[in-house]
């Protein structure tokens, strides 16, 4: 059956029933028995054949973002409108959440202004406040259409007048700028922001762009800009939101008593705030901005209204469905065909609901392996319940209900406009930075400067040295300096120009990282040699299992999951670390591989840093491998010694599959009978004796590494390419940033915290890292809280009592643990959604990020308080630490905080103790193009067997380098801000071919208007820079109507003897008039007369090129 076939009978069926024919003669209706997902299909199909608004009011955000996700299924994206409260506590100002107050606009704008009718869902919190009369709101509108005369002024004039900010670049709603003929604005009543490009006056064109790429999206051609409606100061006269809906607007609530209680509710919080503020500034009476149950009644009583679910009221009409809800099966696969069965013989289709083709495929999968005799169908259609309809016999059931897995809402947020620093940013350069430039050593960054060649203009970077020596760099030579990056509050020595000096360190350093890159390429080059085992593809019990994973998977979860098989499939030993945020699913894809090798009948070793994750692991496993056969144990010091010996004795007979344990388990008497992967968790908590103890167990296992924080050197591997990477930076949904909080220690601060979080039902972890005192700190807290239960934990106490604690805090026991940082790694409460850390500024940023992962791991909003001295007495580094943590609060910033660890600490010994030395030399950016280019050459040379798929289309030359008298540069009155210009000329630097020139230039042409003559050429010198790299020049000078191409310096250079150079001699003989060959200096170089522009020097290259 096909979801228009399903529909198609719902509407009939609605049609049947007469719904809004029975709406036309009473004022209210109840429709009984409607259970499950039915509501939103008969809604829907009421709504086509209506031609009046609906609003549909759920009892919470919760239940109302489901319903609009099932409606989304069958009414159009453009007609579907959420309306979401504006997410703040009366009388809290500050604490708007921006996304929603732009949805709310949005909504308002379109029934202020549209006569085409919509369906709106919502819920009591977001109708209890109130919003700005519609004429107000005309008032404040200012409308642009394309090709009207309005002119820049004007509209500069209005933003202003709106409350509007100006910015550089508009990132977040209520931010505008102006950049010649183009003006950027971001009206909250829209998404995204638009661009705006005039002609004179006229508008020539409106389009919508995206915030992070700042390029443009899509055309229109009106557009309303609107001001922040929520405003406090803004608006004089407010209104309830039912007054902006058409009398004839049709409105269905759930459970209408509910609601009202809720409102009453909201409207006494609220008004109890109010009598709470002080007196001395004027606040707005509640009665003004907010509605109770008595002003929802008077203001919904001419409309007409369907109830569902909840009591019916006995005056109104009744109209009744017979449905019933889907019944659970508790993933019991034979109870399931029975039942359908059952059914079947009855009459009734069966239909399963699928959320994706994945999941479509699957059912086929288990369904045809285990019984292919009964009936049923597949349907695309991810709907929130499942339903029997008793009438029409069909039976709807869902994939997540019958695997019991956890569904998920997806709301169109406004996008999260957070500036967060990049790790762009930290390679962004100021004046007065020190940076590397790889031929001259360390210098002082001079900003960029404007310099004449020739009586033309130019733009370069000023470096400036020892004794004030300034060295100008072309901006075709960026990727020569970086940023110096090595211990923070340590100012490096800054070398002289043309001194030895710089030359010397340069090659000490590559001698030494070659011979710890020597050992390390060994190592894979052993493992690549080795035969491992090669795991059979996947057979229907993987199958079950994955499809019994309660979340949905993410795009980076399914890729590295499959990443991960490929790996284990191939006879080559696997050597994978998996990046991902904390709480980011990394543990399900260790479960997945845990078992693909045990279905192999092989063993797993799982290693975890910390007694407690070892058994927090054990019972992840256990709960998710129970209906399979796989024995899982767990080995640490909450076992006896007897115990132990006895799961030792199991694990060598080969009576155990998966054995779960701390660094305990690398100890001598730990032997397996077949082992078939290792996997490492929290790999940053190891040392390195740990780690290589691990390798010297078998060089062919397959070893999967996880970690949310890697440490440096591990990070330095995967970027060398000496073992592979996966990250995961999708976020699995609903899952929301924590809000994170750098505190004074404040006893008031610390109540509010934590009486708000027990209050709505969370748990609270408080972090004291010193055992000595952290009894008086649990008793200050009972103090301040006499009703919150606390509980405290430490490392010291005896394994039992401390495993017990823990099962009590999991099964929410207490309120309130007080506790070292024995949680940091991976304990899982869902419940627990507030820590507070004190004395944060003593511990490492990995471990802070740890610790902030352990909340917010459910879809309530977490909160993270940082408790820390005041800024003023902080050391330089813990200062930094907490402003790191601060700004990386997004999700999936994990990896970032790896490598801000790496700047705030330096890099340290990253390949051993010796050569911390050099990097404080040289800068660590610089380390790692020394790095490469170490790898590189034994790549080329000692391993040339290994890599010989990638060196044999090497090229004789790496770069070319570009010196001309032409005006190449970016000008000022294109691009104004200098910190973009320089942006740009480091994003040409990364170009690596036409198809990315392409793109560039349509980027900058749709930001900053047409490309000026300057640009052209600059895009052109690029162009050049490559054809002549090709063919083989280490120089071109382009000056005084001239061109000098210099040839590979090197005379014993194999290029010599290849085609290219072949080409380049039967160039000179057909065109000897066009270019003759010179030698000066031992150095040959091709001279071409008559070249002013760089297009004549590109034609003549490409003509070498495509020589016969």
């Amino acid at each position: 059956m096909k979801k228009s076939e399903l529909l198609n009978g719902y509407l009939r069926n609605t049609h049947d029933r007469t719904i809004l024919d029975t709406l036309n003669r009473e004022q209210s209706i109840h429709l009984t028995g409607l259970t499950g997902s039915i509501t939103p299909i008969i809604g829907s199909q009421c709504f086509k054949t209506s031609d009046q608004n609906f609003i549909f009011i759920l009892t919470d955000k919760e239940e109302a973002a489901y319903f609009h996700n099932d409606l989304e299924q069958f009414i159009p994206e453009k007609d579907l409108l959420f309306y979401p409260g504006s997410y703040r506590r009366p009388y809290q100002i500050e604490e708007t959440d921006n996304a929603n107050v732009l949805l709310r606009a949005e909504i308002l704008n379109r029934l202020s202004t549209r006569k085409k009718p919509c369906c709106i869902v919502t819920y009591p919190d977001a109708i209890f406040e109130k919003v700005i009369a519609q004429k107000e709101l005309h008032k404040n509108t200012l409308k642009l259409v394309v090709g009207e005369e309005i002119g820049i002024d004007f509209l500069n004039e209005t933003l202003f007048e709106y409350g509007f900010e100006y910015s550089d670049f508009v990132v977040e709603p209520g931010q505008f700028s102006i950049r010649g003929g183009i003006v950027d604005v971001f009206s909250f009543s829209s998404e995204q922001p638009y661009r705006i490009e005039f002609f004179g006056d006229e508008v020539e064109s409106i389009r919508s762009f995206n915030i992070n790429t700042q390029l443009s999206i899509k055309e229109v051609k009106k557009l309303s800009i609107i001001p922040n409606v929520e405003h406090k100061e803004m608006i004089e006269s407010r209104v309830s939101f039912m007054n902006y809906l058409h009398e004839k607007s049709i409105l269905w609530v759930k459970d209408e008593e509910l609601c009202k209680a809720h409102l009453d509710k909201l409207y006494l919080k609220a008004y109890n705030s109010f009598e709470e503020l002080n007196g001395s500034i004027k606040h707005i009476k509640p009665e003004e901005l907010f509605i109770n149950a008595k002003t929802y009644s008077n203001n919904t009583e001419h409309f007409h209204k369907i109830s569902f679910g909840g009591k019916e009221d006995k005056s109104t009409h009744k109209i009744e469905f017979q449905t019933s809800f889907q019944p659970s099966f508790n993933k019991q696969f034979d109870l399931i065909i029975e039942h359908f069965n059952e059914m079947s013989q009855k009459g009734y289709t069966n239909l399963i609901l699928c959320s994706s083709q994945k999941q479509e495929e699957r059912f086929h999968n288990i369904f045809d392996k285990i019984d292919g005799e009964f009936k049923y169908s597949t349907i695309l259609l991810p709907l929130h319940e499942g339903f029997v309809d008793h009438e029409n016999k069909i039976l709807c059931y869902t994939d997540h209900q019958l695997f019991e897995r956890y569904h998920k809402f997806r709301l169109k947020s406004a996008q999260q406009y957070k500036k967060t620093i990049t790790l762009d940013e930290i390679t962004n350069l100021d004046i007065g930075d020190f940076v590397t430039h790889i031929d001259h050593g360390i210098g002082k960054f001079g900003g960029l400067q404007k310099i004449d060649v020739q009586g033309k203009k130019q733009e370069a970077i000023k470096l400036i040295y020892r004794n004030n020596d300034l060295l100008y760099v072309s901006i075709h030579a960026l990727h020569k300096i970086s940023k110096f990056n090595g211990k923070e509050g340590k100012a490096p020595k800054i070398h002289q120009l043309g001194s030895p000096q710089w030359a010397k360190t340069k090659s000490k350093t590559k001698t030494k990282i070659k011979t710890v890159a020597y050992d390390l390429i060994q190592l894979y080059a052993k493992r690549k040699a080795v035969k491992g085992f090669a795991f059979n593809p996947d057979n229907y019990l993987q199958y079950e299992l994955e499809a019994s994973f309660i979340y949905e998977d993410t795009p980076d979860q399914l890729k590295t999951t499959q990443a991960v098989k490929k790996d284990m499939e191939s006879n080559i030993p696997m050597d994978r670390l998996v990046c991902g945020d904390v709480g980011f699913g990394k543990t399900e894809i260790a479960i997945r591989a845990a078992f693909k090798a045990v279905c192999d009948n092989k063993q797993v070793a799982l290693l975890v840093p910390t007694t407690i994750l070892a058994l927090q692991h054990y019972k992840t496993f256990r709960k998710r491998l129970k209906d399979f056969p796989c024995e899982v144990d767990y080995i640490n010091r909450f076992k006896t010694a007897k115990q132990q010996k006895e799961t030792l004795q199991n694990l060598a007979d080969g009576k155990v599959d998966i054995i779960i344990g701390t660094h305990r388990l690398v100890g001598k008497d730990v032997k397996f009978l077949d082992l078939g992967l290792l996997v490492i968790d929290e790999e940053q908590k190891f040392g390195v004796g740990v780690k290589d103890k691990l390798k010297t167990i078998k060089s062919n296992v397959d070893t999967l590494t996880l970690t949310a924080t890697p440490i440096p050197r591990t990070l330095q591997f995967s970027l060398m390419a000496a073992r592979d990477l996966s990250t995961i930076k999708t976020a699995p949904p609903n899952r929301l940033p924590v809000q994170t909080q750098n505190i004074g220690f404040n006893e008031e601060t610390l109540r509010d915290a934590i009486q708000y979080e027990v209050s709505r039902g969370g748990q609270v972890f408080f972090i004291h890292n010193r055992i000595e005192n952290i009894k008086e700190v649990a008793g200050m807290i009972q103090r301040l809280c006499p009703d919150v239960k606390v509980g405290i934990g430490h490392g010291q106490m005896e394994g039992p009592k401390l495993e017990r604690l823990m099962l009590d805090f999991i099964e929410g026991e207490f309120d309130l643990l007080v506790s070292t940082t024995i949680i940091e790694s991976g304990l899982d409460i869902p419940n627990a959604n507030t820590i507070i850390i004190n004395n944060a500024q003593n511990f490492g940023l990995s471990d802070l990020h740890q610790m902030r992962g352990r909340v917010g791991r459910s879809n309530k909003k977490a909160f993270c308080y940082l408790v820390t001295p005041p800024r003023i007495s902080m050391g330089e580094e813990g200062r930094k630490r907490i402003q790191a943590l601060e700004q990386h609060a997004d999700l999936g910033s994990g990896f970032n905080i790896a490598m801000r660890d790496l700047e705030i600490r330096g890099a340290g010994d990253i390949l051993g103790a010796e050569q911390s030395g050099f990097i404080s030399d040289i800068g660590f950016e610089m380390y790692q193009k020394i790095l490469n280019e170490a790898v590189q050459e034994l790549k080329e040379t000692e391993f040339k067997d290994l890599y010989a798929s990638e060196t044999s289309d090497s090229l004789f030359v790496d770069e070319c380098q570009i010196d001309t008298d032409m005006e190449i540069l970016i000008p000022d009155d294109y691009v104004n801000s200098i910190s973009e210009r320089l942006q740009l000329y480091k994003d040409i630097n990364t170009i690596e071919n036409e198809q990315e020139l392409k793109i560039f230039e349509e980027q900058i042409t749709d930001r900053f208007g047409a490309t000026p003559p300057p640009v052209e050429k600059l895009l052109d010198s690029v162009r050049l820079k490559w054809i002549a790299r090709d063919l083989g020049f280490e120089k071109v000078i382009l000056k005084s109507q001239k061109m000098i191409a210099y040839f590979v310096a090197n005379p014993q250079s194999t290029f010599f003897e290849s085609e290219s150079f072949k080409n380049i001699i039967s160039f000179i003989k057909d065109n000897p008039k066009s270019c003759q060959m010179k030698e000066r200096n031992n150095k040959l170089s091709l001279v071409f007369e008559k070249i002013d522009l760089i297009g004549k020097a590109l034609e003549q290259f490409r003509m070498i090129k495509t020589q016969p």
